[in-house]
């Protein structure tokens, strides 16, 4: 059904539709012959222009090259809306000359400043208005004002339908979605952020494991909704249905859990898990990886025992022999030489907000966790004390004070100048809006950034692979160093134990 208002919209004369097309090539200087009178015929056929919009797609999408100007010019002057199907497979590769003047420049113009106040580029600022907000503006029909997040649903699920009609990817629409919303939710006209990830369900991800067992992962998986965090669900998912294809793929299908045998299913599978390949990479999966994977069935085998699911097997079948062994290191800290050419090197990046993310964490010995859970808020002044930076609740649920100094008050400057403004962003420990400090695009800075700026700055100072860890074990270091005492160290690392601290 199309929105109010364009069935709302009063016919309007061809004669007229016709002066404005005229005045629009005049404008633009893209007018001949041809255009005119493609125009004229599509009128003559369909004086209620928007009647072409009820043709079949493959009819609208096989429009003459004379004829889509003026398609373009009745889409971006409100008199058409050719649906979401159209929209998805026409490109709009003269949308921003066309702009000019027309009931959508406002709107598009709007989104490109706020997105370029985002931190995005004109580039990806353009892309974003043209591939995600020009078609909803014109598939909902209402102003950039009224849109919602079912105006995005709909848009998803009409290139859901294109790629399943088509087999063409509507992945670049797709790549776009995020900052589209992120960017209108900074405008206030959505309710809440975007989702830093797009997952499927656990249903869909779990479709190659046969039933029954595929029943009994989805119900734990929901099961475990109720205690777990959603990037946590989406890890389970994956060992699950690696474990669920795996067993059933030795035998017999499998009509319970019960029947789950230590020989013939759960020894095959950890051979299996042992060679198994990063997708990724194309390497075996770490040890670390492998021990995830393990843990996470022994996990699931002991806890639908502990709640008597009647389907749970009736002995143990992983035993902690299972789980491979893992070295254990601690991170090693930077010698002073090492210290200050990654310090160098951050210094000069052009990544601006993950170095100096960087170079905070080793200011002040912070966790990555706490690092980007860090708030505007977060300096404090202690009359006849200095300013403090007060961390928010980390590894151990206890919050601390650590001291600055100027230059690390100057790095603080920096980075709030540097961050990306708007509204606050949900906590993902208390739900609250919260204005963190590290905000890149509208969203919160990840650590996958971080972790990716630290490996250009270490292999750029010759220092090979390192951890965000290792600048919290320089900062410590640096602390003794300077003949901190034991307790101050504990108070400043948030550590709960001497024995942490002295390891």
């Amino acid at each position: 059904m199309l929105p109010a208002t364009v069935n709302a919209r009063p016919p309007e004369a061809a004669a007229s539709i016709a002066g404005a097309y005229a005045a629009h090539q005049a404008r633009t200087n893209r007018g001949n012959t041809a255009y005119t009178q493609a125009a004229k015929t599509f009128l003559d056929r369909f004086p209620h222009v928007q009647d072409w919009a009820e043709r079949p797609l493959n009819e609208r999408l096989s429009a003459s090259q004379s004829l889509r100007p003026f398609l373009t010019f009745l889409i971006l002057t409100r008199r058409l809306q050719p649906g979401y199907d159209y929209l998805l497979g026409r490109k709009f590769s003269s949308i921003w000359r066309d702009l000019g003047g027309t009931a959508l420049e406002d709107d598009l113009t709007r989104f490109v400043a706020a997105a370029r106040e985002q931190g995005y580029s004109e580039r990806v600022s353009s892309a974003m208005a043209s591939q995600i907000v020009l078609r909803l503006l014109v598939g909902s029909g209402r102003p950039l004002n009224d849109l919602t997040p079912s105006d995005f649903d709909d848009l998803a699920l009409a290139g859901a339908a294109r790629q399943q009609r088509t087999g063409v990817s509507w992945r670049h629409y797709q790549d776009t979605t995020p900052g589209a919303w992120q960017v209108l939710f900074h405008l206030g006209i959505l309710p809440g952020p975007a989702s830093s990830t797009h997952r499927l369900p656990t249903t869909d991800r779990l479709v190659s494991v046969p039933e029954p067992l595929r029943d009994a992962l989805v119900r734990y998986l929901n099961r475990k909704t109720v205690t777990c965090v959603p990037s946590t669900i989406s890890g389970l998912t994956t060992r699950l249905a690696h474990f669920g294809r795996i067993v059933t793929a030795q035998g017999p299908t499998l009509s319970s859990l019960a029947d789950l045998d230590r020989c013939r299913h759960i020894e095959p599978y950890l051979i299996a898990v042992s060679r198994e390949v990063n997708s990724k990479t194309g390497l075996s999966l770490s040890k670390a990886e492998q021990a995830r994977r393990i843990q996470a069935i022994a996990n699931f085998l002991s806890e639908i025992t502990e709640w008597g699911w009647p389907d749970a097997p009736p002995r143990r079948l992983l035993f902690r022999s299972d789980i491979p062994r893992l070295p254990r290191p601690l991170p090693r800290y930077l010698p002073p030489d090492a210290d200050r050419a990654l310090t160098e090197q951050l210094a000069r990046s052009d990544t601006r907000l993950a170095a100096d993310a960087l170079l905070l964490q080793r200011a002040c010995g912070l966790r990555i966790g706490e690092l980007l859970d860090l708030e505007m808020d977060c300096v404090h002044e202690v009359p006849g004390n200095g300013s403090w930076l007060k961390v928010p609740l980390g590894k151990f649920d206890t919050e601390r004070m650590v001291p600055l100094d100027d230059d690390t008050l100057d790095l603080l400057d920096r980075i709030s100048s540097t961050r990306s403004a708007g509204r606050p962003l949900p906590n993902p420990r208390t739900g609250r809006p919260a204005d963190f400090l590290f905000t890149h695009h509208g969203h919160r800075l990840g650590q996958n950034a971080v972790r990716g700026e630290l490996a250009r700055a270490g292999e750029a100072a010759g220092l090979g692979k390192l951890t965000p860890h290792q600048l919290r074990h320089t900062y410590a270091t640096a602390l003794v160093n300077a003949g901190v005492s034991l307790q101050a160290l504990m108070a400043l690392l948030g550590h709960v134990s001497a024995q942490m601290s002295l390891r």
